[in-house]
């Protein structure tokens, strides 16, 4: 891909390519039967799995396992990168992955590498989504937002999107808490009313249970080794 200049340090990362260099190896052939045989759809639940532990890690301070897991996920680029650079029509490596998500940087920081001017990190978000509402011709706030994000954290993102969008769309979720209905409907509304409280609190939902979660593991195991 082109225009884009090489920055400060360019070149300058062996390990990155020493990296790329075994996938390579493990995927030729006389390399590793089971990663010559993967595909990107049998290695997707890898690269959730591996998003999971670099949270945890980061959730819980742990240097050395944060250090790890960023290779892990590191690792599943490089991996996905070298299925797709074998594809006959489309092919694409991972200098291509890494030349478009900086162009993409480029392009959503019009006031770092542009003549912009922001007002402040809000103002920064809020440009991101317009510029990336125009780039991928998006008709609502809400489009790609991912299905299959855990419902903490989709309806954390929906209240989020939709505040950073304001008129009719922030509007729309003032009314959260305030609609009855059965058992489940009730439940999800007292739900979603707490992933709101959160989100005005500057709270996380999704970290916030976790670490709760995590809190209750200790005790219960701390109770069955009393």
């Amino acid at each position: 891909m082109s225009g884009t200049a090489a920055g400060p340090g360019a070149g300058e990362h062996p390990g990155v390519a020493d990296l790329v260099a075994v996938m390579d190896r493990l995927r030729s052939p006389g390399g590793c039967p089971w990663d010559a045989e993967q595909t990107h759809r049998s290695l997707a639940r890898y690269a959730v799995e591996e998003v999971h532990e670099l949270v945890e890690a980061i959730e819980t301070d742990d240097r050395a396992a944060l250090r790890e897991e960023l290779g892990d996920v590191l690792l599943q680029v490089v991996f996905h990168a070298r299925v797709a650079a074998e594809h006959p029509q489309d092919p694409f490596d991972v200098d291509d992955v890494a030349a478009g998500v900086a162009a993409k940087l480029r392009r959503r920081h019009p006031h770092v590498f542009g003549d912009a001017v922001v007002r402040d990190a809000d103002h920064v978000s809020s440009r991101w989504d317009e510029i990336k509402r125009a780039e991928k011709g998006r008709t609502s706030a809400l489009d790609g937002v991912p299905a299959g994000l855990p419902a903490l954290a989709r309806a954390q993102a929906v209240l989020s999107r939709a505040a950073r969008a304001g008129g009719a769309a922030e509007a729309a979720t003032a009314d959260v808490p305030a609609r009855p209905g059965d058992a489940a409907t009730d439940v999800g509304q007292r739900l979603l009313a707490l992933v709101a409280e959160a989100q005005a609190a500057g709270v996380d939902a999704e970290a916030a249970l976790r670490a709760a979660a995590r809190d209750l593991e200790d005790r219960v195991r701390a109770a069955e080794r009393a």
